[in-house]
């Protein structure tokens, strides 16, 4: 190689530069980051055109109340032209609930919301289509992820949920990043912007980022939350580790231990 030219070295590393490249996306680990990053948009985007379908729709009828976001657009592709047709047995096949049923037959009674317009309901109707269709495909994401997450990493998600695991490794960049990680990082993993304020300004400092929506973390205190989130973080540390290179299946030892730890905490 002392004799090549230029052109011939420019080509090799070129060469050699598209190699490492085509290395690095040949595993399923970029493509489970861009589907959980997929997922958390159109969790967003669901969210905001569910609010202008509730709150248009709470024009013609104030009183409903549907948790599910699919269930509540169903409701309005269905019936939102006329509730007063609804009938109690078309509602238990659309909610699979009775009580709820009920409810809101006895509601719909003593609405005080007026029947939209053909014209009204025909742009309700198409908000309504696109709160269904994305609730759709962010649950063959979903499916997607939580196959990708087991796959890729078997301990990480026997320790938590894989929507949170894939989180992690997202903002971690890859597995082997993930793994390379102290736990007091991993603990912190999406709470950067607080991080960076706190060490420019002198706020108080973050105790949790992507960890807070473990629902034990969630629950606690912010003191007794952090340490929990530690706890946590230092069993991942472990999983990642072995879920990066040794490809061995420890997560059974770690839950025990884990679940151990957050009794002491506890107590």
């Amino acid at each position: 190689m002392k004799n090549e030219s230029l052109e011939e070295k420019r080509k090799r590393l070129l060469a050699k530069a598209k190699e490492s490249v085509s290395t690095a996306y040949a595993g399923e680990e970029h493509s489970l980051i861009e589907a959980i990053n997929t997922y958390l948009q159109l969790e967003k985007i669901e969210n905001l055109v569910f609010e202008r379908l509730e709150e248009w729709y709470s024009i013609y009828f104030p009183e409903l109340r549907l948790n599910n976001h699919e269930s509540y657009a169903k409701f309005v592709k269905q019936f939102g032209s006329n509730k007063k047709k609804v009938s109690e047995e078309e509602l238990i096949n659309l909610l699979g609930d009775k009580n709820k049923a009920k409810e809101i037959v006895a509601t719909i009674a003593k609405s005080i919301g007026r029947e939209p317009s053909e014209e009204e309901y025909k742009n309700i109707e198409a908000l309504a289509d696109v709160v269904i269709e994305l609730s759709e495909l962010r649950k063959e994401i979903s499916l997607f992820i939580d196959k990708v997450a087991k796959k890729l990493m078997p301990n990480i998600t026997y320790l938590i949920d894989t929507k949170i695991a894939a989180e992690l490794l997202s903002k971690a960049g890859s597995l082997n990043k993930l793994a390379m990680m102290p736990a007091s990082t991993i603990q912190l993993l999406g709470a950067e912007k607080a991080l960076f304020k706190h060490i420019k300004y002198g706020s108080k400092p973050p105790k949790y980022g992507i960890l807070f929506k473990l629902q034990e973390v969630s629950s606690a205190g912010r003191k007794k939350g952090g340490r929990i989130a530690r706890i946590y973080a230092t069993k991942i540390s472990i999983a990642a580790k072995a879920d990066a290179f040794s490809k061995r299946f420890i997560a059974d030892t770690l839950k025990k231990s884990l679940i151990d730890a957050l009794k002491k905490n506890s107590s």
